[in-house]
Protein backbone atom coordinates (compact mmCIF):
# COMPACT_ATOMS: atom_id res chain seq x y z
CA UNK A 1 0.00 0.00 0.00
CA UNK A 2 1.64 3.24 -0.63
CA UNK A 3 2.09 6.26 1.84
CA UNK A 4 -1.44 8.01 0.20
CA UNK A 5 -3.61 4.82 1.01
CA UNK A 6 -2.32 4.77 4.36
CA UNK A 7 -3.34 8.24 4.88
CA UNK A 8 -6.50 7.56 3.74
CA UNK A 9 -7.41 4.59 5.59
CA UNK A 10 -5.64 6.67 8.54
CA UNK A 11 -7.89 9.53 7.75
CA UNK A 12 -11.04 7.30 7.28
CA UNK A 13 -11.03 5.59 10.67
CA UNK A 14 -10.79 9.27 12.17
CA UNK A 15 -13.99 10.15 10.14
CA UNK A 16 -15.64 7.22 11.93
CA UNK A 17 -16.25 6.01 8.38
CA UNK A 18 -17.19 2.36 8.37
CA UNK A 19 -17.01 1.73 4.64
CA UNK A 20 -13.83 -0.06 3.15
CA UNK A 21 -10.96 1.79 2.16
CA UNK A 22 -10.36 1.67 -1.62
CA UNK A 23 -7.13 2.84 -3.58
CA UNK A 24 -7.61 6.91 -4.76
CA UNK A 25 -6.90 6.96 -8.25
CA UNK A 26 -3.40 8.74 -7.73
CA UNK A 27 -0.82 6.11 -9.09
CA UNK A 28 0.52 9.09 -11.32
CA UNK A 29 2.09 10.50 -8.24
CA UNK A 30 3.69 7.14 -6.87
CA UNK A 31 7.24 8.90 -7.63
CA UNK A 32 6.01 12.35 -6.56
CA UNK A 33 6.24 13.91 -3.00
CA UNK A 34 3.52 16.56 -2.13
CA UNK A 35 6.20 19.07 -2.55
CA UNK A 36 6.85 18.72 -6.13
CA UNK A 37 3.30 18.25 -7.20
CA UNK A 38 2.60 22.05 -5.48
CA UNK A 39 5.43 23.45 -6.76
CA UNK A 40 4.39 21.69 -10.49
CA UNK A 41 3.41 23.86 -12.76
CA UNK A 42 1.57 21.28 -14.99
CA UNK A 43 -2.15 21.68 -14.53
CA UNK A 44 -2.84 17.86 -15.60
CA UNK A 45 -1.62 17.15 -11.66
CA UNK A 46 -4.26 19.12 -10.11
CA UNK A 47 -6.70 18.30 -12.56
CA UNK A 48 -6.08 14.53 -11.34
CA UNK A 49 -5.86 15.32 -7.45
CA UNK A 50 -9.55 17.00 -8.37
CA UNK A 51 -10.88 14.07 -10.04
CA UNK A 52 -9.92 11.94 -7.08
CA UNK A 53 -12.46 13.85 -4.85
CA UNK A 54 -15.16 14.24 -7.10
CA UNK A 55 -14.98 10.33 -8.16
CA UNK A 56 -15.94 9.95 -4.30
CA UNK A 57 -19.12 11.83 -5.01
CA UNK A 58 -19.93 10.49 -8.25
CA UNK A 59 -20.23 7.11 -5.82
CA UNK A 60 -23.06 5.81 -5.47
CA UNK A 61 -25.46 9.43 -5.42
CA UNK A 62 -27.40 7.84 -8.28
CA UNK A 63 -27.43 4.38 -7.16
CA UNK A 64 -29.93 2.31 -4.50
CA UNK A 65 -29.67 2.62 -0.87
CA UNK A 66 -27.98 6.19 -1.25
CA UNK A 67 -29.07 9.34 0.18
CA UNK A 68 -30.42 10.13 -2.97
CA UNK A 69 -33.24 6.80 -2.37
CA UNK A 70 -33.91 8.82 1.07
CA UNK A 71 -34.84 11.82 0.07
CA UNK A 72 -37.07 10.57 -2.93
CA UNK A 73 -38.69 7.66 -1.04
CA UNK A 74 -39.46 9.95 2.08
CA UNK A 75 -41.65 12.36 -0.17
CA UNK A 76 -44.94 11.93 -2.05
CA UNK A 77 -42.98 11.49 -5.23
CA UNK A 78 -41.97 7.78 -4.94
CA UNK A 79 -42.66 4.37 -2.85
CA UNK A 80 -40.53 0.76 -2.85
CA UNK A 81 -43.46 -1.20 -2.17
CA UNK A 82 -43.33 -4.70 -0.42
CA UNK A 83 -44.10 -7.46 -3.24
CA UNK A 84 -44.26 -10.70 -1.54
CA UNK A 85 -40.73 -11.52 -0.67
CA UNK A 86 -39.11 -9.04 -2.56
CA UNK A 87 -38.24 -5.59 -1.41
CA UNK A 88 -39.33 -5.71 2.39
CA UNK A 89 -35.65 -5.37 3.43
CA UNK A 90 -36.29 -5.67 6.70
CA UNK A 91 -39.35 -2.54 6.23
CA UNK A 92 -36.56 -0.03 6.27
CA UNK A 93 -38.62 1.63 2.56
CA UNK A 94 -41.67 0.55 4.42
CA UNK A 95 -40.36 3.17 7.21
CA UNK A 96 -38.83 5.65 4.87
CA UNK A 97 -42.02 6.08 3.07
CA UNK A 98 -44.39 6.14 6.14
CA UNK A 99 -41.48 8.98 8.24
CA UNK A 100 -40.85 5.84 11.15
CA UNK A 101 -37.20 5.54 10.06
CA UNK A 102 -34.39 5.17 13.20
CA UNK A 103 -30.87 5.34 13.98
CA UNK A 104 -30.58 1.77 13.25
CA UNK A 105 -31.76 1.89 9.60
CA UNK A 106 -29.10 0.98 6.81
CA UNK A 107 -30.18 3.62 4.66
CA UNK A 108 -29.31 6.31 6.96
CA UNK A 109 -25.86 5.21 8.22
CA UNK A 110 -25.10 4.94 4.53
CA UNK A 111 -26.22 8.30 3.17
CA UNK A 112 -24.18 9.71 6.89
CA UNK A 113 -20.95 7.31 5.26
CA UNK A 114 -21.28 8.84 1.95
CA UNK A 115 -20.72 12.19 2.83
CA UNK A 116 -18.14 11.85 5.31
CA UNK A 117 -16.49 9.88 3.08
CA UNK A 118 -16.68 12.21 0.45
CA UNK A 119 -15.17 14.95 3.52
CA UNK A 120 -12.32 12.74 4.39
CA UNK A 121 -10.90 12.59 0.78
CA UNK A 122 -11.29 16.16 0.60
CA UNK A 123 -9.46 16.88 3.92
CA UNK A 124 -6.81 14.45 2.67
CA UNK A 125 -6.02 16.35 -0.49
CA UNK A 126 -6.05 20.01 1.30
CA UNK A 127 -3.41 18.26 3.97
CA UNK A 128 -1.08 16.81 1.74
CA UNK A 129 -1.11 19.87 -0.76
CA UNK A 130 -2.01 22.98 1.41
CA UNK A 131 0.15 25.28 -1.11
CA UNK A 132 -1.70 24.70 -4.00
CA UNK A 133 -4.10 27.27 -4.30
CA UNK A 134 -6.28 26.30 -7.45
CA UNK A 135 -6.68 23.00 -5.60
CA UNK A 136 -7.68 24.41 -2.25
CA UNK A 137 -10.37 26.79 -3.35
CA UNK A 138 -11.60 24.05 -5.61
CA UNK A 139 -11.70 21.81 -2.63
CA UNK A 140 -13.29 23.80 -0.08
CA UNK A 141 -16.59 24.80 -2.23
CA UNK A 142 -16.49 21.19 -3.19
CA UNK A 143 -16.89 20.38 0.86
CA UNK A 144 -19.07 22.73 1.37
CA UNK A 145 -21.35 21.16 -0.99
CA UNK A 146 -21.08 17.95 0.71
CA UNK A 147 -22.37 19.90 3.86
CA UNK A 148 -25.10 21.26 2.32
CA UNK A 149 -26.47 17.90 2.52
CA UNK A 150 -25.49 17.00 5.81
CA UNK A 151 -27.43 20.32 7.09
CA UNK A 152 -30.42 19.19 5.05
CA UNK A 153 -30.69 15.81 5.91
CA UNK A 154 -28.78 15.36 9.38
CA UNK A 155 -29.27 19.00 10.94
CA UNK A 156 -26.49 18.86 13.72
CA UNK A 157 -23.35 16.86 12.35
CA UNK A 158 -19.65 17.35 13.17
CA UNK A 159 -17.63 20.07 10.99
CA UNK A 160 -14.56 18.40 10.35
CA UNK A 161 -11.64 19.73 8.65
CA UNK A 162 -7.84 19.27 7.71
CA UNK A 163 -6.24 20.38 10.52
CA UNK A 164 -8.20 18.28 13.29
CA UNK A 165 -7.17 14.89 14.89
CA UNK A 166 -9.90 14.37 17.17
CA UNK A 167 -11.27 10.84 16.32
CA UNK A 168 -14.32 11.59 18.39
CA UNK A 169 -15.35 14.56 17.11
CA UNK A 170 -18.32 17.07 18.42
CA UNK A 171 -21.76 17.80 16.84
CA UNK A 172 -22.06 21.21 15.72
CA UNK A 173 -25.21 23.11 15.46
CA UNK A 174 -27.11 23.67 12.22
CA UNK A 175 -26.56 27.23 12.70
CA UNK A 176 -22.99 26.50 12.56
CA UNK A 177 -22.97 24.32 9.73
CA UNK A 178 -24.86 27.02 8.29
CA UNK A 179 -22.29 29.73 8.57
CA UNK A 180 -19.87 26.88 7.69
CA UNK A 181 -21.25 26.52 4.52
CA UNK A 182 -21.13 30.20 3.19
CA UNK A 183 -18.48 31.24 4.51
CA UNK A 184 -16.74 28.07 2.81
CA UNK A 185 -18.25 29.56 -0.53
CA UNK A 186 -18.15 33.25 0.02
CA UNK A 187 -13.65 33.00 0.81
CA UNK A 188 -13.14 30.84 -2.22
CA UNK A 189 -15.49 31.43 -4.91
CA UNK A 190 -13.16 34.14 -6.68
CA UNK A 191 -10.80 31.81 -7.17
CA UNK A 192 -13.00 29.53 -9.16
CA UNK A 193 -13.32 29.84 -12.95
CA UNK A 194 -16.42 31.10 -14.37
CA UNK A 195 -15.87 28.72 -17.59
CA UNK A 196 -19.03 26.17 -18.25
CA UNK A 197 -16.85 22.98 -16.89
CA UNK A 198 -20.24 21.36 -16.22
CA UNK A 199 -18.47 18.30 -14.16
CA UNK A 200 -16.18 20.14 -11.73
CA UNK A 201 -16.83 23.41 -9.52
CA UNK A 202 -16.86 26.73 -10.79
CA UNK A 203 -18.31 30.43 -10.08
CA UNK A 204 -21.79 29.64 -10.74
CA UNK A 205 -22.32 26.31 -9.31
CA UNK A 206 -20.79 27.65 -6.62
CA UNK A 207 -23.56 30.34 -6.66
CA UNK A 208 -26.26 27.24 -6.74
CA UNK A 209 -25.08 26.02 -3.76
CA UNK A 210 -25.54 29.22 -1.90
CA UNK A 211 -28.66 29.82 -3.44
CA UNK A 212 -29.71 26.71 -2.30
CA UNK A 213 -28.67 27.26 1.34
CA UNK A 214 -30.70 30.20 1.44
CA UNK A 215 -33.52 29.42 -0.01
CA UNK A 216 -34.00 26.89 2.72
CA UNK A 217 -32.36 29.35 5.61
CA UNK A 218 -35.40 29.93 7.50
CA UNK A 219 -35.41 25.76 8.14
CA UNK A 220 -32.01 25.33 8.67
CA UNK A 221 -31.30 28.44 11.11
CA UNK A 222 -35.12 29.75 11.67
CA UNK A 223 -34.12 33.00 9.52
CA UNK A 224 -35.59 33.55 6.07
CA UNK A 225 -32.75 34.64 3.71
CA UNK A 226 -34.77 35.53 0.61
CA UNK A 227 -33.28 38.72 -0.35
CA UNK A 228 -29.83 37.00 -0.54
CA UNK A 229 -31.03 34.13 -2.50
CA UNK A 230 -32.27 36.19 -5.28
CA UNK A 231 -28.80 38.24 -5.15
CA UNK A 232 -27.31 34.04 -6.24
CA UNK A 233 -29.76 33.61 -8.77
CA UNK A 234 -30.31 36.51 -10.63
CA UNK A 235 -26.14 36.86 -11.04
CA UNK A 236 -26.57 33.08 -12.61
CA UNK A 237 -29.55 33.75 -14.79
CA UNK A 238 -28.40 37.57 -15.84
CA UNK A 239 -24.63 36.18 -16.57
CA UNK A 240 -24.57 32.96 -16.44
CA UNK A 241 -24.25 30.73 -19.84
CA UNK A 242 -27.15 28.51 -19.36
CA UNK A 243 -30.20 28.64 -21.09
CA UNK A 244 -33.52 25.74 -21.29
CA UNK A 245 -33.29 23.45 -23.62
CA UNK A 246 -36.03 23.38 -26.02
CA UNK A 247 -36.41 19.29 -25.25
CA UNK A 248 -37.41 18.67 -21.27
CA UNK A 249 -35.63 15.45 -21.65
CA UNK A 250 -32.13 16.53 -23.34
CA UNK A 251 -30.58 17.57 -19.65
CA UNK A 252 -31.43 13.82 -19.05
CA UNK A 253 -30.59 12.16 -21.90
CA UNK A 254 -27.36 9.61 -22.01
CA UNK A 255 -25.73 11.92 -23.97
CA UNK A 256 -26.06 15.07 -22.16
CA UNK A 257 -22.64 16.26 -21.44
CA UNK A 258 -22.93 19.73 -23.48
CA UNK A 259 -26.40 20.55 -22.47
CA UNK A 260 -26.84 23.85 -21.65
CA UNK A 261 -29.14 23.37 -19.07
CA UNK A 262 -27.10 21.65 -16.72
CA UNK A 263 -24.82 23.72 -14.43
CA UNK A 264 -23.20 21.05 -12.49
CA UNK A 265 -23.31 17.46 -13.24
CA UNK A 266 -22.04 13.93 -11.97
CA UNK A 267 -20.67 12.11 -15.35
CA UNK A 268 -21.46 8.26 -15.01
CA UNK A 269 -20.30 6.27 -17.27
CA UNK A 270 -21.40 2.70 -17.42
CA UNK A 271 -17.65 1.47 -18.15
CA UNK A 272 -15.16 3.64 -16.29
CA UNK A 273 -17.82 5.67 -13.67
CA UNK A 274 -20.33 3.63 -12.69
CA UNK A 275 -23.15 3.67 -9.65
CA UNK A 276 -26.32 4.86 -11.73
CA UNK A 277 -28.04 2.34 -11.38
CA UNK A 278 -31.44 3.95 -12.25
CA UNK A 279 -32.61 1.48 -14.88
CA UNK A 280 -31.91 -1.53 -12.39
CA UNK A 281 -34.00 0.54 -9.74
CA UNK A 282 -37.31 1.16 -11.12
CA UNK A 283 -38.04 -1.36 -14.16
CA UNK A 284 -39.96 -4.46 -13.67
CA UNK A 285 -38.19 -8.00 -14.57
CA UNK A 286 -39.25 -7.95 -17.91
CA UNK A 287 -38.27 -4.08 -18.78
CA UNK A 288 -35.07 -6.31 -19.78
CA UNK A 289 -36.43 -6.91 -23.09
CA UNK A 290 -37.68 -3.20 -23.73
CA UNK A 291 -34.46 -1.69 -23.22
CA UNK A 292 -32.57 -4.86 -24.45
CA UNK A 293 -30.52 -4.32 -20.78
CA UNK A 294 -27.90 -6.88 -20.65
CA UNK A 295 -28.80 -7.27 -16.97
CA UNK A 296 -32.31 -7.82 -15.32
CA UNK A 297 -33.96 -4.98 -13.48
CA UNK A 298 -34.99 -5.39 -9.88
CA UNK A 299 -38.54 -4.08 -10.03
CA UNK A 300 -38.48 -1.43 -7.07
CA UNK A 301 -38.89 1.98 -6.94
CA UNK A 302 -42.84 3.64 -8.69
CA UNK A 303 -44.36 7.15 -8.39
CA UNK A 304 -47.65 7.15 -5.98
CA UNK A 305 -50.54 7.77 -8.22
CA UNK A 306 -51.68 11.33 -7.19
CA UNK A 307 -48.08 12.27 -8.18
CA UNK A 308 -48.40 10.86 -11.27
CA UNK A 309 -52.02 11.98 -11.37
CA UNK A 310 -50.66 16.09 -10.90
CA UNK A 311 -49.31 16.37 -14.60
CA UNK A 312 -52.01 17.26 -17.13
CA UNK A 313 -52.15 15.19 -20.01
CA UNK A 314 -50.35 17.72 -22.38
CA UNK A 315 -47.68 18.21 -20.22
CA UNK A 316 -44.90 17.10 -22.11
CA UNK A 317 -43.00 16.34 -18.66
CA UNK A 318 -45.86 13.20 -18.23
CA UNK A 319 -44.05 11.39 -20.54
CA UNK A 320 -40.74 10.81 -18.55
CA UNK A 321 -42.73 8.43 -16.78
CA UNK A 322 -42.68 4.36 -18.01
CA UNK A 323 -46.92 3.83 -17.81
CA UNK A 324 -49.09 1.56 -19.76
CA UNK A 325 -48.77 -1.84 -21.61
CA UNK A 326 -45.67 -2.48 -21.95
CA UNK A 327 -43.36 -3.91 -25.24
CA UNK A 328 -40.60 -5.82 -26.08
CA UNK A 329 -37.76 -4.05 -28.18
CA UNK A 330 -38.49 -5.70 -31.35
CA UNK A 331 -42.41 -4.67 -30.41
CA UNK A 332 -43.83 -7.81 -29.14
CA UNK A 333 -46.08 -7.34 -25.71
CA UNK A 334 -44.29 -8.91 -22.24
CA UNK A 335 -46.31 -11.43 -20.30
CA UNK A 336 -45.40 -11.62 -16.82
CA UNK A 337 -46.46 -15.24 -15.75
CA UNK A 338 -45.69 -14.71 -12.43
CA UNK A 339 -47.95 -11.69 -12.09
CA UNK A 340 -50.71 -12.27 -9.32
CA UNK A 341 -53.86 -13.68 -10.03
CA UNK A 342 -55.99 -11.27 -8.86
CA UNK A 343 -54.06 -8.20 -10.93
CA UNK A 344 -56.91 -6.71 -12.66
CA UNK A 345 -54.18 -6.44 -16.18
CA UNK A 346 -53.46 -10.07 -16.09
CA UNK A 347 -50.11 -11.59 -17.24
CA UNK A 348 -49.76 -8.77 -19.77
CA UNK A 349 -47.26 -6.28 -18.38
CA UNK A 350 -49.12 -2.94 -18.14
CA UNK A 351 -47.40 -0.57 -15.66
CA UNK A 352 -50.83 1.37 -13.73
CA UNK A 353 -50.98 4.29 -11.65
CA UNK A 354 -52.64 3.02 -9.03
CA UNK A 355 -50.88 0.92 -6.66
CA UNK A 356 -53.16 -1.88 -4.71
CA UNK A 357 -51.30 -1.55 -1.34
CA UNK A 358 -47.40 -0.68 -0.47
CA UNK A 359 -47.09 -4.22 1.62
CA UNK A 360 -47.43 -6.42 1.61
CA UNK A 361 -48.60 -8.44 -1.69
CA UNK A 362 -48.27 -5.06 -3.85
CA UNK A 363 -48.86 -6.25 -7.41
CA UNK A 364 -45.37 -6.74 -9.55
CA UNK A 365 -47.11 -4.40 -12.41
CA UNK A 366 -48.29 -1.83 -10.26
CA UNK A 367 -47.12 1.59 -10.57
CA UNK A 368 -45.52 3.51 -12.68
CA UNK A 369 -42.27 4.01 -13.22
CA UNK A 370 -39.12 6.17 -13.72
CA UNK A 371 -38.59 6.87 -17.79
CA UNK A 372 -37.18 10.69 -17.09
CA UNK A 373 -33.74 9.68 -17.78
CA UNK A 374 -33.04 7.88 -21.25
CA UNK A 375 -32.20 4.19 -20.73
CA UNK A 376 -29.94 3.38 -23.67
CA UNK A 377 -30.61 0.43 -25.60
CA UNK A 378 -28.32 -2.01 -24.06
CA UNK A 379 -27.58 -0.24 -21.19
CA UNK A 380 -25.48 -2.42 -17.92
CA UNK A 381 -26.18 -2.71 -14.33
CA UNK A 382 -24.93 1.45 -15.11
CA UNK A 383 -25.84 4.04 -16.91
CA UNK A 384 -24.07 6.70 -18.88
CA UNK A 385 -25.95 9.47 -18.42
CA UNK A 386 -24.74 12.43 -16.55
CA UNK A 387 -26.28 13.37 -13.32
CA UNK A 388 -27.41 16.88 -13.47
CA UNK A 389 -26.95 18.10 -9.72
CA UNK A 390 -27.91 21.57 -10.47
CA UNK A 391 -29.51 22.60 -13.82
CA UNK A 392 -31.27 25.95 -15.20
CA UNK A 393 -34.67 24.76 -15.29
CA UNK A 394 -34.31 24.12 -11.38
CA UNK A 395 -33.16 27.76 -10.96
CA UNK A 396 -35.97 29.70 -12.47
CA UNK A 397 -38.30 28.16 -10.42
CA UNK A 398 -35.95 29.18 -7.42
CA UNK A 399 -36.25 31.97 -9.23
CA UNK A 400 -40.02 32.59 -8.98
CA UNK A 401 -40.11 31.51 -5.11
CA UNK A 402 -37.91 34.04 -4.25
CA UNK A 403 -39.66 36.80 -6.28
CA UNK A 404 -43.19 35.81 -4.53
CA UNK A 405 -41.68 35.44 -1.19
CA UNK A 406 -40.78 39.15 -1.83
CA UNK A 407 -44.28 39.94 -3.01
CA UNK A 408 -42.72 40.43 -6.86
CA UNK A 409 -45.69 38.45 -8.58
CA UNK A 410 -44.65 39.29 -11.90
CA UNK A 411 -41.49 38.55 -11.68
CA UNK A 412 -42.00 35.24 -10.24
CA UNK A 413 -44.89 34.52 -13.35
CA UNK A 414 -42.01 35.16 -15.96
CA UNK A 415 -40.09 32.64 -14.37
CA UNK A 416 -42.55 29.94 -13.88
CA UNK A 417 -43.64 30.45 -17.27
CA UNK A 418 -40.72 29.89 -19.00
CA UNK A 419 -40.70 26.29 -17.40
CA UNK A 420 -44.60 25.69 -18.19
CA UNK A 421 -44.35 26.85 -22.01
CA UNK A 422 -40.85 24.19 -22.46
CA UNK A 423 -43.10 21.43 -21.42
CA UNK A 424 -46.39 22.23 -23.66
CA UNK A 425 -48.91 23.64 -20.72
CA UNK A 426 -50.95 27.06 -20.86
CA UNK A 427 -48.99 29.94 -18.63
CA UNK A 428 -50.33 30.95 -15.25
CA UNK A 429 -51.38 34.29 -14.56
CA UNK A 430 -51.54 33.71 -10.55
CA UNK A 431 -48.98 32.36 -8.49
CA UNK A 432 -49.06 31.19 -4.35
CA UNK A 433 -47.56 28.78 -2.42
CA UNK A 434 -49.38 25.44 -3.70
CA UNK A 435 -48.90 26.66 -7.28
CA UNK A 436 -44.68 27.07 -6.36
CA UNK A 437 -44.77 23.52 -4.74
CA UNK A 438 -46.79 22.05 -7.61
CA UNK A 439 -44.82 22.91 -10.50
CA UNK A 440 -41.39 22.11 -8.78
CA UNK A 441 -42.80 18.67 -8.27
CA UNK A 442 -43.76 18.32 -11.83
CA UNK A 443 -40.56 19.95 -12.95
CA UNK A 444 -37.76 18.25 -10.58
CA UNK A 445 -39.42 14.93 -10.34
CA UNK A 446 -36.50 11.89 -9.22
CA UNK A 447 -33.68 14.64 -9.03
CA UNK A 448 -33.42 14.38 -5.55
CA UNK A 449 -34.90 17.14 -4.14
CA UNK A 450 -38.83 16.68 -3.33
CA UNK A 451 -37.88 15.85 0.36
CA UNK A 452 -36.49 19.00 1.34
CA UNK A 453 -39.13 21.06 -1.00
CA UNK A 454 -41.96 19.83 1.09
CA UNK A 455 -40.38 21.27 4.18
CA UNK A 456 -39.51 24.03 3.34
CA UNK A 457 -43.47 24.49 1.80
CA UNK A 458 -44.51 23.12 5.22
CA UNK A 459 -46.00 19.78 3.67
CA UNK A 460 -43.43 17.00 4.35
CA UNK A 461 -45.64 16.16 7.45
CA UNK A 462 -48.72 15.40 6.10
CA UNK A 463 -50.38 12.48 5.48
CA UNK A 464 -50.56 11.17 2.18
CA UNK A 465 -50.96 7.49 0.22
CA UNK A 466 -49.95 4.78 2.94
CA UNK A 467 -48.47 7.53 5.11
CA UNK A 468 -49.89 8.86 8.21
CA UNK A 469 -49.25 12.87 9.82
CA UNK A 470 -45.74 12.87 11.00
CA UNK A 471 -44.06 14.68 13.70
CA UNK A 472 -41.97 17.59 12.88
CA UNK A 473 -38.90 16.42 14.49
CA UNK A 474 -39.10 13.66 11.59
CA UNK A 475 -38.15 16.70 9.07
CA UNK A 476 -34.13 15.65 9.61
CA UNK A 477 -33.13 11.79 10.10
CA UNK A 478 -31.73 10.60 13.19
CA UNK A 479 -27.81 10.51 13.55
CA UNK A 480 -26.91 7.03 12.58
CA UNK A 481 -26.61 4.73 15.88
CA UNK A 482 -23.47 3.40 14.82
CA UNK A 483 -22.01 6.46 14.82
CA UNK A 484 -23.18 7.54 18.23
CA UNK A 485 -21.74 3.91 19.77
CA UNK A 486 -18.14 4.73 18.70
CA UNK A 487 -18.41 8.80 19.39
CA UNK A 488 -19.54 10.25 21.90
CA UNK A 489 -19.18 13.80 20.94
CA UNK A 490 -22.38 13.20 18.54
CA UNK A 491 -25.62 14.01 19.74
CA UNK A 492 -28.73 12.48 18.75
CA UNK A 493 -31.21 14.61 16.73
CA UNK A 494 -34.09 15.48 19.17
CA UNK A 495 -37.28 13.04 19.04
CA UNK A 496 -35.53 9.98 17.88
Amino acid sequence: MSRFNKSLCWFAALLLVVSACKEPEQEIFSGLTPEEVSNSDNPALIDVLKASAYQRIIGNWGGHGSLWSMQEIASDEMIIAQKGGDWFDGGLWLRMHRHQYNAQDGAIESGWNYCYTAIGDINLLLQQYPDVDALNAELRVLRALVYLWLIDSYGNVPIILETDTDPTPDTNSRQEVYDFIESSVLDNIASLTTDDTKTTLNQWSARMILAKLYLNAEIYTGTAQWSAAKTQIDMIVNNGPFSLESNFFAPFATNNSGSSENILTLPYDQNNAGGFNLAQMTGHYLTQFTFDLQEQPWNGYASLEEFYNAYEDADTRKNGFLEGPQYSSSGERLMDSSAEPDDPDGPALTFTPEINELEPNSFRQAGVRVGKFEIQSGAGQSLSNDWPLFRYGDLLLMKAEVEWKLGNDAAALDAINQVRTRAGVAALTTVDADILLAERGREMFAEGYRRSDLIRFGKYNEAWWEKEASDEFRNIFPIPQGQLDVNNGLTQNTGY
